[in-house]
């Protein structure tokens, strides 16, 4: 089973999928989602001071039953020098959190990326309106 977290997923809605036969309890599922978030937050982009989560650079998050995660992210633009470094940042940031599994995270371009993807913290920090 797929557990699917995207940006702004809230809690009533980890707690419908983890009781639709996940083997994570409800509270497994809200507690290493929420880790999940807090080791994406750590991870900046190089060129903007924001992080990639309120960038709106990460696109999808699956936590699968066997514990292994999988993202989908995007770069605020396809020639990023650091394209090629960015998806091993990611993946060391969540390796790194407490009951997760092996990590694999794919570059997609589509949608592209712009800044309405932002969250408001990220708008504000960056007087961004």
């Amino acid at each position: 089973m797929s557990d699917n977290m995207t940006a702004g997923a809230d809690s009533d809605r980890q707690a419908e999928i983890a009781a639709k036969g996940s083997a994570f309890s409800a509270e497994e599922l809200q507690q290493i989602t929420e880790d999940i978030v807090g080791a994406l937050k750590t991870v900046y982009d190089p060129e903007i001071p924001c992080d990639i989560y309120e960038l709106g650079l990460i696109y999808k998050v699956d936590i699968e039953d066997d514990r292994s995660v999988a993202i989908d992210m995007t770069l605020t633009a396809p020639g990023c020098p650091v394209a090629g470094e960015m998806p091993g940042w990611v993946a060391d940031a969540v390796g790194a959190v407490a009951g997760v599994g092996p990590v694999n995270v794919t570059m997609v371009f589509d949608p592209p990326w712009t800044p309405e993807r932002m969250s408001e913290e990220a708008k504000v920090a960056l007087n961004w309106y």
